[in-house]
């Protein structure tokens, strides 16, 4: 996966290549021919979410039409956020999408824009991807200005793992740093200039725009009546092509991977959703599939769309504990339990993955004093990452202090240089 391009896979044809279209469909007049005229808003247009099923894919996988609800039921008019900021180190989902289809996310942000009768839209990307920035701006300039429709205003948010939390993303664009503040308020009640604000990940806002074309059963015709349609995910680790795919829901996971290519080396474990989500044990795969029920019985849930292979051969713990590191210091300083108890938490895990002498109970005691608490849900986060990773490599911990650390590997997981809070 390169940073200017990453691959696009397709998994199962053009029916299932709806939100990443082939070829890519940047240029305005190629996306409305494809799509047809631009969506209009109707008053059924949150009914038709909610019968749609969608639901946010920035990670929390909230009811989108619960949310849209709560915005519109404010006593000001509202500020529409899309969120394209994605800090993620292991996801390229967002990025592909509005570097290859930035008229669907526009889309979605100007239909809801129009129904929530919104006096301002934003859509935030991540500083360090400047090429995706000017391929939303130019799509933005293509558009121009429609009557009852705010501006879109494109901004480079800081490239922070927790800024793009909806309260630090709030909190940045009222002049502060891109940091999560303590609610209530949350930012639907009040959030940029003091306004109920709608922030949804920019998946969310290209489905939004498809469902107002084509509407809910057209949505539904994909994926099971527990996770309809299709979303986008982001498979890396040890394939042969890793890259960006879309699927149905209910997809199997095993079709997934073969998808990317395949893996290169086994599957001794698959990390779903992100440095947030969970390890799986590689013998689980024939079991998966891309619905939260399945996923659940597992321990494990989509979060923001990744899917990363380890390979068999591979050390786990040195890849947890040099993601866990990351982690502790991507805090933003603000409460004891980041500032203190993760890097405790860090030291803990690279303590086992050299061998040392740390129970894998000594962790998870070290994980109970951290879970549930802080000003954001980075601890949570954390913790389940890491719980996870005592589980299932739990025989890897006890061989590493019989035998001492395993040489060191390539890392196969990225962590990224990271910037300021402004």
């Amino acid at each position: 996966m390169t940073d200017a391009a990453p691959a696009l896979t397709a998994l199962a044809a053009d029916d299932l290549a709806r939100v990443l279209p082939s070829p890519a469909t940047t240029d305005l007049h190629a996306h409305l021919d494809r799509y047809g005229p631009a969506p209009r808003p109707h008053r059924a247009l949150f009914d038709e979410i909610e019968r749609a099923g969608l639901r946010g894919r920035g990670g929390a996988a909230f009811p989108t039409a619960t949310k849209l609800r709560a915005v519109a039921a404010g006593s000001r008019r509202p500020v529409v956020v899309a969120n394209g900021t994605e800090g993620e180190p292991a996801s390229a989902k967002d990025k592909v999408l509005l570097r290859f289809a930035p008229h669907l996310v526009l889309d979605g942000v100007e239909v809801v824009a129009e129904a929530l009768g919104a006096t301002s839209a934003h859509l935030c990307v991540d500083r360090a991807w400047s090429d995706v920035g000017d391929a939303v701006v130019r799509a933005c300039a293509e558009r121009g200005a429609r009557r009852g429709v705010p501006r879109v205003e494109v901004l480079a948010a800081p490239d922070r793992y927790v800024a793009g939390e909806e309260t630090a993303l709030v909190h940045w664009l009222n002049g502060g740093e891109a940091k999560p503040t303590f609610v209530p308020p949350r930012p639907f009640e009040r959030g940029v200039r003091g306004r109920p604000t709608l922030t949804s990940n920019v998946e969310t806002f290209a489905q939004i725009g498809l469902i107002a074309r084509f509407g809910s059963s057209w949505y539904r015709a994909l994926g099971t009546p527990e996770a309809p349609g299709t979303t986008l995910l982001t498979v890396t680790g040890a394939v042969a092509a890793p890259g960006v795919c879309e699927a149905a829901g209910g997809t199997p996971l095993s079709e997934i991977l073969l998808a990317a290519g395949g893996a290169l080396d086994g599957v001794q474990a698959l990390l779903v959703g992100g440095y947030f989500g969970t390890w799986v044990p590689g013998a689980a795969l024939a079991q998966l599939t891309l619905d939260p029920a399945s996923l659940s019985r597992h321990g494990a849930s989509l979060g923001c769309g990744v899917v990363a292979v380890l390979p068999e051969h591979a050390c786990p713990l040195q890849e947890v504990a040099r993601v866990t590191r990351w982690l502790a210091g991507e805090n933003a300083g603000q409460c004891g339990p980041c500032v203190y108890g993760l890097p405790a938490v860090a030291d803990a895990v690279e303590v086992a993955a050299s061998g040392g002498r740390v129970r894998p109970q000594q962790i998870v005691g070290l994980l109970d004093l951290v879970r549930g608490r802080g000003a954001c849900r980075h601890p949570d986060g954390v913790a389940r990452f890491v719980d996870s990773s005592i589980r299932v490599f739990a025989d890897h911990v006890a061989l590493h202090q019989r035998r001492g650390a395993c040489p060191p590997q390539a890392p196969l997981l990225p962590v990224p240089a990271t910037g300021g809070w402004r």
